[in-house]
């Protein structure tokens, strides 16, 4: 009898489903031992990049392959060429017909390093100037804004200077971050700014981790990223690629993680500059059913995971990435897209039979799982995480159980829980039940990353959390001294929301540049609607370096609720006890190791001596959302050491009174004393 996966053995409500998660498991093996069947594993099999694109070879001579199947002719053509089709410069078909695979080699002076080239693909019936799919440096014309690939082999290699390190994942503390938009400027950002100016903040900020948006080339600045063009290409709008090594290097050296957000779940349409239509076809690297072939939402085309050529060029972007510039791991975009026929669209995903329904597409669920072994077998401290909404079971446990092998997976239900609750109820019917419920509901054998806000909730035509608090006062009333009720009410459930939602982790969290101060505004990028302005593209550091704002009380308070979450030793695998919970009160209290966290969301009542249920023993204060060092109104003691009191109503459960003051609007964190050593 064949043994039964741990992921169906830990939840018995998916045995129903055995043969699905089982067939899956078996599609990705079968997968694997099908791609490495002449390399012997996946390390060896995910290396195109290798192969195909512009290299020099051991005699300095060049050489140029592609993958282009349906082409009858390909031209290299660039400043060498004078921009003509140039026999010189004519590929030939190397290998088998069928393979497409066509090839370049000239002597080391008929190329230069610096110049611009694109391909001329020739198709029965067309023709067209097309960028190669493997070219590692795209830049843009400032003036004609037309992209095209460079010649980029430097002369010296990048001396990296991080042998040693490793990523710290107990917590893992992500600062999810975007190059351009980090800079106070009202401009694009560079690598080299974002090293000197923001990766200091990181630092000071407590966080272990930055999570790097936009990496990979892409034509419309205001995609944000998602819409990519050249997969292994780092955005020349940042700057260099040694600049960016340069950037990751110096993060390793702060005791930094740099994961990059992979766009691997579409691409861009745009032909010219992106491989939509590479060697004529649309099926290429996408699928040729015109239904699954263009994104319905996104406006973009969908991978066809079913080709091995696609796995070829998929697997060796996530190799590439981890090799040349030593990202840490990524952060996927889009899984839900990819785990479904109709990528979770308008699907409620309300039970188990929602993700075993039969429009799961096995291809791409084949693909991720072989990504996650790949990516730890080349780096085995890499960090993986899905972008995931839909909730499958297995997403983030291991292949060997069952699952997809994602180390994290982003825990998406709750930024939307804050923005439905901050929307929809008024302060008095914030339940302590429904809080704790939502930030604790999740699968016991996979971590999550639990986050407030990341950068979706900040985009034009939604707003931040800081924003639904406090709306426009914030540009009139953020003075300390002000005393404004609705700015006060604002800075205290800002606290409050961030400190609940990190202290009840179970893998890691994540925090979008500036929201952790409660930057203003949102996100808007430059474009025809908005007269192409920077304006909200940019940062505001000012606000929180300036002393007489109250945007440096929330961020002192994030760095002290980071620093006490880091600085716990197994935070994130600490049980979580609850000890109290009290609707009608709005008051919720629950243990972690020697760590109580209380909350009061009561809009109106302070409580004197409440009398929370909690281990006997002595308590002492190590953070107050209230303290004026965060612009609370210091009404707690933080000096007077707490003591527990019998209640005979409870001495079989070992729970004795702890009584508290606790002001409305108000987080309180308390030490458990370790107990007495007999003499």
């Amino acid at each position: 009898m064949p043994r039964q996966l741990k992921l169906i053995k830990n939840d018995p409500w998916l045995a129903p489903y055995a043969n699905a998660i089982e067939g899956r498991y078996n599609d990705a093996l079968r997968k694997e031992r099908e791609l490495t069947s002449s390399t012997g594993s996946l390390a060896d099999f995910a290396n195109a990049h290798n192969y195909f694109g512009l290299h020099r070879v051991d005699n300095g001579d060049w050489v140029f392959r592609e993958w282009a199947p349906n082409a009858t002719a390909i031209y290299l053509i660039g400043d060498f060429s004078d921009w003509k089709e140039n026999e010189k410069y004519r590929l030939s078909r190397v290998g088998n017909h069928s393979d497409g695979i066509w090839e370049l080699r000239v002597s080391a002076h008929a190329i230069t390093n610096g110049q611009l080239y694109k391909m001329m693909v020739e198709w029965s019936g067309g023709r067209g100037e097309r960028i190669p799919a493997y070219a590692n440096r795209v830049v843009q014309d400032r003036n004609t804004h037309i992209f095209s690939a460079q010649v980029y082999v430097p002369d010296v290699p990048f001396e990296w200077t991080d042998a040693d390190f490793k990523p710290k994942k107990t917590p893992l503390l992500i600062y999810e971050c975007h190059i351009g938009m980090a800079q106070q400027k009202e401009a694009v950002g560079t690598y080299e700014e974002f090293r000197l100016n923001i990766l200091p903040r990181i630092e000071a900020d407590g966080y272990n981790a930055i999570q790097i948006m936009a990496v990979q080339e892409h034509p419309y600045y205001g995609s944000f990223g998602y819409h990519v063009s050249s997969f292994f290409a780092a955005s020349s709008r940042f700057g260099t690629p040694e600049e960016l090594k340069k950037l990751i290097d110096d993060a390793h050296k702060r005791g930094l993680a740099v994961i990059m957000d992979i766009v691997h779940s579409h691409a861009v349409k745009n032909e010219l500059e992106g491989i939509g239509l590479l060697d004529g076809t649309p099926n290429q690297y996408f699928h040729s059913d015109p239904n699954r072939r263009r994104h319905p939402a996104w406006d973009s085309l969908c991978f066809d995971y079913g080709k091995n050529e696609v796995l070829h060029f998929l697997l060796s972007n996530c190799k590439y990435w981890l090799e040349e510039y030593h990202f840490d791991g990524f952060r996927f975009d889009g899984v839900t897209s990819m785990l479904y026929y109709d990528h979770g669209l308008g699907k409620s995903f309300g039970a188990y039979s929602d993700y075993y329904d039969g429009s799961q597409d096995a291809d791409a669920i084949s693909y991720l799982t072989l990504a996650n072994r790949l990516i730890h077998q080349i780096k085995p401290s890499a960090i993986t995480i899905a972008e995931e909404m839909s909730g499958m079971p297995g997403l983030a446990a291991p292949i060997a159980d069952g699952g997809m092998g994602f180390d994290y997976r982003m825990a998406m239900g709750i930024p939307d829980y804050w923005i439905k609750t901050l929307k929809e109820k008024k302060d008095e019917e914030w339940l302590p039940s429904s809080i704790f419920w939502e930030l604790t509901n999740r699968r016991a054998d996979e971590k999550t990353i639990s986050y407030v806000e990341s950068h979706d909730q900040a985009l034009v035509g939604d707003k931040t959390v800081i924003f639904r608090l406090i709306d426009s006062k914030m540009y009139w009333h953020m003075a300390i001294g002000d005393n404004d009720a609705d700015v006060a009410r604002g800075v205290a459930l800002h606290k409050m929301i961030r400190l609940v939602t990190l202290s009840t982790i179970n893998g890691g969290y994540l925090n979008f540049m500036g929201n952790e101060f409660g930057h203003p505004e949102w996100i808007d990028f430059p474009r025809e609607g908005n007269g192409w302005s920077h304006k909200y593209a940019r940062r505001q550091w000012d606000l929180v370096d300036r002393q007489d704002l109250q945007y440096r009380f929330l961020n002192a308070f994030d760095n002290a609720m980071i620093k006490l979450v880091a600085g716990t030793r197994n935070f994130a695998a600490k049980p979580i006890k609850k000890l109290w919970e009290k609707d009608d009160d709005q008051v919720l209290a629950f243990m972690r190791g020697d760590l109580v966290f209380v909350f009061n969301f009561n809009p109106e009542k302070s409580f004197y001596g409440y009398g929370l249920l909690a281990p006997g023993g002595v308590y002492s204060t190590v953070l107050s959302s209230d303290s004026k060092e965060f612009g609370g109104f210091g009404n707690i003691d933080e000096n007077v050491e707490h003591f527990t009191k019998p209640d005979s109503l409870y001495a079989s459960a070992a729970v004795e009174r702890l009584p508290l003051y606790l002001p409305t609007r108000t987080a309180v964190v308390l030490r458990k004393h370790p107990p007495a050593r007999k003499k």
